[in-house]
This record gives C-alpha cells, sequence and structure tokens, in this order.
C-alpha cells in the first residue's frame, strides 16, 4: 500500500512529523511496517515553465528551430530543439542548466550544429510522466503546458510533483489500514492527534425519478453478499479527472483512465473498499442479482479475459447474464465507455474466503480481490458510495439520482470485550492504569464504556482479550517495555535420548571415513524392481502421492537402499577412486488403516564403492555397534535377492530380533542401476538399534594375572560360518574365555572338496588368579567336546 502523505493530511495533522524516517519509524513501531519511502519529483532539478516568445530556423538544419523562452529571468533564453509541435506563445517545461532529469540525465549548456542552446524542452517522458498523467500530452513531441501558470513557474508545483510517498507492508489481519483513512487513523496515533473525521454530503438532483424508478436489487447468496449498496448517476460527462487527482492516484500507483473509473479507484484507495461502476444501458432488465453463477457459464471480462465459471463463483447478474465477477473484477459487457450517459455505482461487501476461491480458481488477481478475500467492514458501503458521488458532483461529472438502494441481510453485532486491565498487565508484563488503556484504545475508534469495550467495525481481527492487550501495548510501544527476569521455574533444555544417539551414530560413521548424503523420500516404483524385490514383497506396499512432479517421484520409498545406489552410481559415473557413503534416512510404511498416517521408521544406510571389499564394510559396523554398545551376531543370509549371495548377512540381537542386513550387492543389481564395479551396502534399522542400545560405560581395571593362549585349527565344511564355531568356543567358559580370534584361513584339494581350514587363537585368564596349564587344558578340552558335539568338527591333524 503507497500513501501519500498529501493525501492523508486531509485526514490527519501531520505537521509535527520532522522528517519522512521519523514517520517511517513510529508507523513501524507501533505494528505498519514500512517497505520504503520516496519523494516525487526529487530526481528533477531546475526544470521551470518557459513561454516561446519567439521562433527561428536553425541555419545549419532542416528540423531543429532556435527557440526564445521567457521562463521568469532578466533575458530571454535561447533553446534549441527538433521538436515539431512548439509555437510562439506556447508555455513548455524548461531544463535550465545546471538541470536534472529523471534517470540520472543532466543537463548543460551547449551548442547544436554551431548555435548555442542554454538548455533544453522537456517531454513528459523525460519528465517521467505518462499520458495517463497528462491525457493531453503527446508522446513523440514537447509537453505544451495547458495548466493554470506562468513563465518561471517550477514544474513541481505545476504538476503537484512535490508530494512525499510511503510504501507501507500491510498484514493480513488488517485490511483496515489498506487505506488512506486507515493509515491517517493510525498516523494520529504516533503524533499525539485525532483523526480528522469527514462525512461525505452528497446534494441530489431533484427530479421526477429516483433511484428505484431506474434499478432494483436482488440478492441470491445472503451468506456470500451480507450487504449490497447501489446509486445512480445520470447525464454522466465522461473526461479526464483534474490533475489533482490524476497525482494523488500516480502516488499511490494507480494508473488514471477518466473520472467515473478514477473516482471508484479513489475511493477504494482513501476508504479501503472497492467499487464498481456499470453502464446502465448495459443492464438487461433494470435489475441487479447477486448469485452463484452456473456451472459452465461463460464470462469475458475487463481485459478482455474469456472464463468458464462454476457454481461455486460468485457474479453479479442482470436479468440474463453475469456483469461482473464479485469482488474480483467487472465484465467487458458492461463496462463505461466514452458515450456512456448513466452510471449505476456499486458499493458492496462479500465474503473474503469466496473470492479468494474464485480469483485462484480463474488465475485473477486484482486490487479489488486483495483487499475483499481479507475480510472488509459492511458498514463501509455507504460511506464509499456517499464519497463517490460526492466526488462525482465536485468534478462536475453527472447528476446524482435521488435515493440509495441498501440490502443489507447480514448485518453483525458489534464484538465486546471486558477490559480486564489487572489481566492484560500481567500477559504483558507492564503496569499501566486502566485509565491509559482506555484513552489508548479510544484513540484508535473503540469506545470503552462501563469497563467494556466495543470494538469498532472495521477491525475485523478483534476477538478477545488477548487483542485488546497487542492494542494496548502496540500504542505504548513496542520499544520502551523494560526488560524482566523470568517469574516462573526455567526448566533447563536439553536434547532428546533419541537425538542423542542419532547424534552418536552421525559421530560415528563419519569417524570411520564416510560422508553423509541426503536423498528424497519420494521415488520411483520402477526402483523396486532394480533392486530384485520380490513381487510378492510387503516393502512394495508404498504410500502412493496423489500430485506427483513425475513418475519418478511418486510414491514414498519402504526401504533407502535404491537411494543409496543411486548415490553410488553416481559417483560412479564421475569416476570417483572410492566412495564411501551413509545416509540416516526415513522410510515410510502404510497402515492397514488407511484413514491413519504410515510409520515413519528411520534406517542408517552405509554404502561403499571402490573402497574396500565386505570386511571393510563389516568392520564399519562393527564399529557402531561397539559405540551403541549392541552385541549381535552375523549369520549368513542367502535368500536376499539385493545381495550377492554367500556376501551376505544378517545382524541379528542376542533376543532375536534382526537390526539389519549387509553385504555385497548383486551384480544384476549393480546392471540395473548402471555401476560398473563393486558395491557393498548395510541397511541397519535405527529405531531397533536404539532400543538395544547402552551407551553407559563403567570403569574396568587392566588385568592383574596373565593370559593362557592356545591356538587351535579345525578342519570344516566351506559353507560353514566362522561366526558358529566362535560361537561355540565362548560357551564352553563364558568367564574364562577372554576372546577368540580367527587368524587363518586355509582351502586346498588335501583338505577335499568343500572343506576348509580354520586357525583360532583362544585367550584365557581368570580374574583372580594365574591359570595353570592343567586348568586351561581343560577348558580346551571342554571347548573341542562342544565343537564336536554341536557341529561335528575336531582338530585339524
Amino acid at each position: 500500500m503507497k500513501l501519500s502523505l498529501k493525501w492523508a493530511s486531509d485526514y490527519v495533522d501531520l505537521s509535527k512529523m520532522p522528517s519522512l524516517k521519523d514517520y517511517s519509524d513510529k508507523l513501524t513501531y507501533i505494528g505498519q511496517k514500512v517497505e520504503g519511502y520516496e519523494t516525487l519529483g526529487a530526481d528533477i532539478e531546475n526544470v521551470k515553465v518557459g513561454k516561446i516568445v519567439s521562433i527561428e530556423k536553425h541555419p545549419d538544419s532542416d528540423h531543429m528551430v532556435i527557440c526564445q523562452l521567457d521562463c521568469g529571468e532578466d533575458s530571454l533564453r535561447q533553446i534549441v530543439t527538433g521538436a515539431q509541435n512548439v509555437f510562439e506563445g506556447a508555455l513548455v517545461p524548461a531544463a535550465i542548466p545546471p538541470a536534472k532529469l529523471p534517470g540520472g540525465v543532466t543537463i548543460k549548456d551547449g551548442k547544436l550544429r554551431g548555435v548555442e542552446s542554454h538548455g533544453m524542452l522537456c517531454s513528459i517522458a523525460e519528465l517521467g510522466l505518462t499520458t495517463h498523467d497528462v491525457p493531453y500530452a503527446v508522446e513523440d513531441g514537447i509537453l505544451i503546458i495547458e495548466e493554470n501558470c506562468k513563465p518561471g513557474d517550477d514544474i513541481h508545483d505545476v504538476y503537484m510533483l512535490t508530494d512525499d510517498v510511503v510504501e507501507f507492508e500491510i498484514t493480513s489481519n488488517r485490511p483496515d489500514c489498506l487505506s488512506v483513512i486507515g493509515l491517517a487513523r493510525e498516523s494520529a496515533v504516533c503524533y499525539g492527534t485525532k483523526l480528522i473525521e469527514r462525512t461525505p454530503k452528497v446534494n441530489f438532483t431533484k427530479g421526477d425519478k429516483n433511484i428505484n424508478d431506474y434499478i432494483s436489487v436482488e440478492i441470491s447468496n445472503k451468506e456470500k453478499c451480507p450487504r449490497y449498496t447501489a446509486r445512480v448517476v445520470r447525464n454522466v460527462k465522461i473526461a479526464p479527472s483534474p490533475l489533482w487527482m490524476r497525482m494523488r492516484l500516480r502516488a499511490a500507483g494507480v494508473r488514471p483512465i477518466n473520472n467515473i473509473v478514477d473516482i471508484t479507484n479513489y475511493v477504494m484507495l482513501e476508504y479501503g473498499h472497492p467499487m464498481h461502476a456499470f453502464d446502465y444501458s448495459c443492464l438487461e432488465g433494470s435489475h441487479i442479482n447477486v448469485r452463484d453463477a452456473a456451472d459452465g457459464e461463460k464470462f469475458i471480462s475487463l481485459d478482455n479475459g474469456e472464463h468458464i465459471l462454476d457454481k461455486n463463483t460468485l457474479v453479479i447478474a442482470d436479468k440474463k447474464k453475469a456483469v461482473a465477477l464479485a469482488g474480483i473484477m467487472g465484465g467487458l459487457n458492461s463496462e463505461i465507455k466514452d458515450d456512456t450517459k448513466t452510471v449505476v455505482f456499486e458499493s458492496a461487501c462479500f465474503e473474503g474466503s469466496t473470492v479468494r476461491i474464485s480469483a485462484k480458481a480463474q488465475g485473477m488477481r486484482t486490487e479489488s480481490s486483495a483487499r475483499f478475500e481479507k475480510g472488509l467492514d459492511a458498514e463501509n458501503t455507504l460511506p464509499a458510495i456517499d464519497r463517490a458521488c460526492e466526488l462525482v458532483e465536485l468534478l462536475g461529472a453527472g447528476e446524482v439520482v435521488e435515493g440509495t438502494i441498501d440490502v443489507y441481510p447480514g448485518k453483525k453485532e458489534p464484538v465486546r470485550i471486558p477490559l480486564e486491565v489487572k489481566k492484560i498487565n500481567e500477559f504483558l508484563g507492564l503496569n499501566v492504569d486502566e485509565a491509559y488503556m482506555k484513552n489508548a484504545l479510544e484513540t484508535i475508534g473503540f469506545k470503552v464504556e462501563n469497563g467494556i469495550v466495543t470494538s469498532p467495525s472495521f477491525r475485523i481481527d478483534i476477538e478477545c482479550m488477548n487483542d485488546l492487550a497487542e492494542e494496548v501495548l502496540r500504542i505504548y510501544g513496542y520499544d520502551t517495555i523494560e526488560a524482566t527476569k523470568f517469574k516462573a521455574e526455567v526448566t533447563p533444555g536439553k536434547i532428546s535420548d533419541d537425538y542423542a544417539f542419532e547424534l552418536l551414530c552421525h559421530d560415528t560413521l563419519i569417524s570411520a571415513g564416510l560422508y553423509e548424503s541426503v536423498t528424497f523420500s519420494f521415488i520411483s516404483p520402477k526402483n523396486y524392481d532394480k533392486i530384485a524385490l520380490p513381487s510378492d514383497s510387503v516393502l512394495r506396499n508404498s504410500v502412493v502421492i496423489t500430485n506427483p512432479l513425475g513418475e519418478d517421484t511418486s510414491v514414498m520409498r519402504t526401504t533407502a537402499v535404491p537411494s543409496m545406489l543411486e548415490v553410488l552410481a553416481r559417483n560412479c559415473n564421475y569416476h570417483d577412486a572410492g566412495v564411501s557413503m551413509y545416509e540416516m534416512a526415513t522410510i515410510y510404511l502404510p497402515d492397514d488403516n488407511k484413514e491413519n498416517l504410515p510409520c515413519e521408521p528411520r534406517q542408517i544406510v552405509i554404502g561403499k564403492l571402490k573402497d574396500g571389499n565386505f570386511y571393510d564394510l563389516k568392520g564399519v559396523v562393527d564399529i557402531l555397534l561397539e559405540k551403541a554398545g549392541v552385541a549381535a551376531e552375523y549369520i549368513a543370509n542367502t535368500n536376499n535377492p539385493t545381495y550377492h549371495p554367500g556376501r551376505c548377512a544378517d545382524l541379528v540381537a542376542a533376543d532375536g530380533r534382526v537390526i539389519g542386513t549387509l553385504g555385497e550387492i548383486h551384480p544384476k543389481v549393480l546392471e540395473n542401476f548402471g555401476i560398473s564395479a563393486p558395491a557393498y551396502v548395510a541397511d541397519i534399522s535405527f529405531d531397533t538399534l536404539f532400543e538395544l542400545s547402552n551407551t553407559e560405560r563403567s570403569f574396568k581395571a587392566l588385568p592383574k594375572y596373565p593370559a593362557a593362549v592356545r591356538d587351535l585349527a579345525f578342519v570344516c565344511d566351506d559353507a560353514l560360518e566362522v561366526g558358529a564355531i566362535e560361537k561355540v568356543i565362548k560357551m564352553a567358559d563364558r568367564k574364562t574365555i577372554e576372546s577368540v580370534e580367527l587368524f587363518d584361513v586355509y582351502k586346498g584339494h588335501q583338505l577335499g572338496d568343500d572343506k576348509k581350514s580354520v586357525a583360532f587363537k583362544v585367550s584365557m585368564r581368570s580374574a583372580d588368579h594365574t591359570l595353570t596349564v592343567e586348568e586351561a587344558d581343560k577348558i580346551l578340552k571342554k571347548i573341542l567336546t562342544l565343537l564336536e558335539r554341536e557341529l561335528g568338527i575336531t582338530l585339524r591333524k
């Protein structure tokens, strides 16, 4: 919203304003944020009115002339120009050196084809104006001034280019400030003065007819249109608006068109209430009906846009057709033309959500819809239309027909709220008395009687005590609030156990040399085929996105393995030497009840490409398990189609829960993703790992007694897992057997087909004495017995 301070001065005394900056700061402090400010015409310097006294041809040019001008100086000023529309006696704008024009143009004395020229004659474009601002001007010539002025007058005064303009960012809860009057009311509070109340005065033209003889109004949808006010103006004279109105509209960023249209725009800016004017001769049946559009009804708006309406769109219609989209834009079939003689002024109030939905559906955004969609004051329709008729008479644009049609089915009771002084002070942390609050509220239009505050109708945002407290506070001044200590006990902030564990996982994986990746949670359903997921897998049941950007992002992932493989594939295409990545990924598992939101467990996905082998990946997982304090074993998994058979293992906790899966990716899956090198991936359930985690650490003293170490070698089936042998060895004496370490694996023809030799270093230690040879041998004998009984293996000979 751009506010002309000259315009605002009609409603508030700004004589105490020391500067534009002070004004902007004060308005910002009370909640009306200022985006910027400017002084119109500040980029024009030393441009005066000059009267052309004589014109003679340039001796060395066919199109230039030499003009002698009276610019209110002691002598005539000679200026050479190439314009063809100048004539003797014409008043023109003359830039007298040193002069400045918009765009940083500087005018100096000079010579044109050998003839001295002491200045320049200006066109409207060179003054930053348009033919809308000065309708009688020509675009391709010098501006011939028709205003009441004399030689030597400053061009700023002639065309009222001395206004200060402030641009505000009005919040959606304050539509009353989308007006000159609304911002003048706020300005009055800042400078300790009162709003100047101006009631429009309308002098009806006496005649044999009143408004009811011209038009009738019906509201078919009273919920969407709580009030509709209309007036008729006859003997209309379409003409340009006077200079003062054109310049005020220009300052507000609105293009002047003609007197009738300009009046509606002027009132919209001044009162904040959009209006519309219909050509009476275009209203068939002399009737206006505010109704819902029919499905498929066609409408052409003033901007020549063709629209297909539906039943949710509110329209203004005559007996046969729609003539306007309510609160948005008028129709081409009822626009004001140069030959219009009778006009119907509309000032109505429409439901904000209806205007918003209709404007969005039709792809239209207008000054009118921007105001209506925020919610406007129905009480403002009559003052606004009165102001329009007052301007019609002031401009001599027509005769106002006697009478007003005012259909008002949706009148609302004013909002009344108790003034709870103590509660407001406690809420704000202030200590102000009731008299101050009463005075503060009354300065902005509230009424306070017997402890009850009545909100003005234009303050649609006031609903409860909190709103009153905000009004008191902004008048009191946000910048004057004294800092106080918290009265309540402050609970120290801390991160949750869940988040602390997540940070631990991040630190651990980064310390292990991995880089974190972040991928989208939505993927293509084709990714399930690419990882060879079985057709009956529950992981194929995904949450489908209603309006996806494309097929590649149409479902929410149920596993993050495809996302990691895409990251590895991209790095493989970049010919990276080696890549180690991880992602803390969220997956989405749909609920059986479609009404419920999906479950969102998290996964830790680790990927390695050209950077080690299965055991390197296992080493990273072992570090993560150690930091998490989780004991788990690796169990071979030959049935997972995503991984290479024989190079895949499930990570199983002591209670039998599967924590995750890790292994080398199957060659066919690698081919599906375009990966040309072996890749290794671990897929671990973060939530399960967190549930099993034990990050508490207790002190354990260094052992006092030496360990007894024995090396054992066994021959077993090639398919037997080393982990299974380690598990049985530890079962022999969990208290004494300190560690079991594999140090050799051998395969050869002398062992036989499908056989291998595995060698372990077994360390045994007692906490209270040195183990004797007999005690160590006894434990070894038990180990051998268990291995033969449980796994059928014996010592290698």
